[in-house]
């Protein structure tokens, strides 16, 4: 499974409103659990099986409290049993798509990719950010 999420405190003391460490807190947490992931300026997506990837989420949302008395959270899944290396494989699917298409003649460079035979996933989250950089 994939799991997408952001993670932010708020009501802290920081007067400019940045959120990059609690952000940094956040991705050592997942960076030291092992499992694969991918951050981004929004969110850090994991790939593991459902327990040990919501347990992951949830020490990272702790981290996180320490910055401030209440913690937003979004969280997205991409529950595929049987399937792994996802957290790249998706990715890749498009990007194959996407330059198969861009030589394909006689289309309309604006219509490719938007046929009706998409990748799994395609047009859904791929990236990751244990929190959104702030």
């Amino acid at each position: 499974m994939l799991v997408a999420f952001s993670v932010a405190p708020s009501g802290g003391d920081n007067p400019d409103a940045s959120l990059h460490e609690a952000v940094a807190a956040a991705v050592r947490v997942v960076r030291a659990s092992g499992l694969p992931n991918r951050t981004d300026a929004m969110f850090t997506t994991l790939e593991g099986e459902w327990d040990e990837v919501m347990d992951v989420v949830k020490r990272a949302t702790e981290a996180v409290a320490a910055y401030g008395p209440r913690v937003s959270l979004v969280l997205k899944a991409d529950i595929r049993p049987g399937h792994t290396g996802e957290l790249t494989g998706k990715v890749a699917r498009v990007e194959a798509t996407l330059a198969a298409k861009a030589g394909a003649p006689g289309q309309d460079p604006a219509e490719a990719g938007r046929g009706t035979s998409r990748a799994p996933g395609a047009g859904q989250d791929s990236g990751g950010g244990a929190a959104r950089a702030g």
